[in-house]
């Protein structure tokens, strides 16, 4: 039995067990998906991309699960395209990127890391069963330039090519005047014309928008990204395939690719757009340089769950409650309380720590997640909210979410929470939070009583 099998069967055993049960009869800790806030996040993205008339390469890194990749890819793109970070989660999705072809469509794969000399033999065998071009690599390096060679050499077809650009945020990438590194760019058209490697675009992914706090600051982040790589193809048109070519700009981060809901069908300042991305798109538009063509894609990934840190940004100028948007939570059990002076303000002690939520700071509040509503709360008299305040490896302590500015001894009331009581918690993080479990439960809370119902069980793709 191979790995895809032993998942399915393990995936048929989850759904005996638990699928009808309610999220309150599940081990804990464990992370619950709604299915109907995923699905609104991804029709939104394809209808927003849509209207604007630009291509979408949805990133599955956040929940590296087949059925979510199928939601952010929809029914209407022939031409299917996606980011991964790792050859698992390629493996993973493999069926459903077979069975996308089998119908016609075309599929590719961008493996989001520049490329790691140890996948080629691992990643060769999964493009034969794409066919060609069915796999993109990232490169920012001449000594990569080996690997993409040796791809070619076991897959019996040219790997794609996208020029990993830095525009500021300095995780990986070349800065746009400095791509033709060492001749980086004149070999890669030198085996683009060999038919060895095909040269495709530019890829960018700025999180300098994961500090904004505005819309406005994020579409001026997403255009500034655009204006980037751009400039690398005026700096850099000379060592580029000869015209006729056409080459792609593939930009996004979710806080900056979601501020294009803002404005939808027209680009124009009455609608919400800025000036800055009223040009750039408009620049784009015109769609030559230097002789080259080129064409806009966007990328995200966070979007299609959302998280706290996501929602701090407010690059959408209409978002309702974390509740309302956030499609994960955390369910975890109340094992302790401390209501009785034992500490200088209440708290409650839940098993569910580092390991299960991870420890990424969240700009908008200082705590490492915000437990959500329930009866209990909903009736304190003190109208403010619950937060993980500290956290251990396997444990946390949850506080009243008190300002900085608050006097230190001021009274608060006892948390109304009781030992073995059930709490979600809401993470600043989706990825790293997703990263701690192997499988979602699914609930659907677009169905009567459903936010609470186990509808499905979501296998995660794991490892590397």
């Amino acid at each position: 039995m191979d790995g895809l099998e032993q998942l399915a069967a393990k995936k048929a055993k989850l759904e005996q067990l638990y699928v009808g049960k309610d999220v309150e009869n599940v081990p804990k800790p464990s992370i619950i998906l709604d299915i109907a806030k995923a699905r609104r996040h991804c029709s939104s993205m394809l209808a927003a991309t849509k209207a604007l008339g630009v291509a979408f390469r949805p990133h599955i890194k956040t929940h590296k699960t087949a059925e979510l990749t199928k939601l952010q890819i929809g029914d209407e793109t022939d031409n299917v395209k996606i980011v991964v970070s790792t050859v698992a989660e390629i493996e993973h999705v493999l069926p459903l990127l077979k069975g996308l072809r089998a119908d016609g469509r075309q599929v590719n794969v961008l493996y989001g890391l520049p490329l790691p000399p140890s996948q080629i033999d691992r990643v060769a065998p999964i493009a034969r069963q794409l066919g060609p071009g069915g796999i993109s690599f990232l490169i920012d390096h001449p000594s990569q330039l080996g690997p993409l060679r040796r791809f070619y050499e076991l897959a019996g077809f040219p790997g794609g090519v996208f020029l990993k650009v830095d525009t500021g945020y300095h995780r990986a990438g070349l800065p746009p005047d400095s791509l033709n590194k060492n001749g980086l760019l004149e070999a890669i058209t030198q085996l683009h014309l060999e038919d060895k490697a095909l040269l495709v675009g530019l890829y960018s992914h700025s999180s300098l928008s994961y500090q904004d706090t505005t819309p406005q600051q994020a579409m001026d982040n997403l255009a500034g990204e655009i204006r980037g790589c751009v400039g690398a193809v005026r700096h850099n048109h000379q060592y580029f395939p000869s015209s006729p070519f056409e080459l792609t700009i593939s930009v996004g981060a979710s806080p900056q690719v979601t501020s294009i809901q803002n404005f939808a069908e027209d680009v124009g300042l009455e609608k919400g757009a800025t000036e800055t991305l009223v040009r750039t798109i408009g620049d784009i538009s015109s769609r030559e340089y230097g002789g080259i063509d080129v064409s806009l894609e966007l990328h995200a990934g966070v979007y299609s769950i959302l998280d706290l840190q996501q929602l701090a940004t407010n690059s959408r100028s209409t978002i309702g409650r974390f509740e309302d948007e956030i499609a994960i939570s955390v369910a975890a059990e109340v094992v302790s309380v401390y209501n009785d002076g034992e500490r200088q303000y209440p708290e409650v002690l839940v098993a569910v720590g580092v390991l299960g939520l991870g420890r990424e700071p969240c700009p908008s509040y200082d705590g490492w997640g915000i437990v959500g509503s329930m009866p209990t709360l909903e009736n304190s008299d003190l109208e403010r909210r619950l937060i993980i305040k500290r956290i251990s490896q396997e444990h946390s302590i949850v506080s009243w979410d008190i300002s900085k500015n608050e006097v230190a001894s001021q009274s608060l009331s006892p948390i109304p929470l009781e030992v073995g009581q059930n709490v979600r918690i809401y993470p600043n993080h989706a990825c790293i939070t997703g990263a701690m479990y192997d499988w979602y439960f699914v609930v659907d809370s677009s169905q009567p009583g459903g936010a609470t119902k186990i509808v499905d069980i979501w296998m995660r793709a794991s490892g590397w």
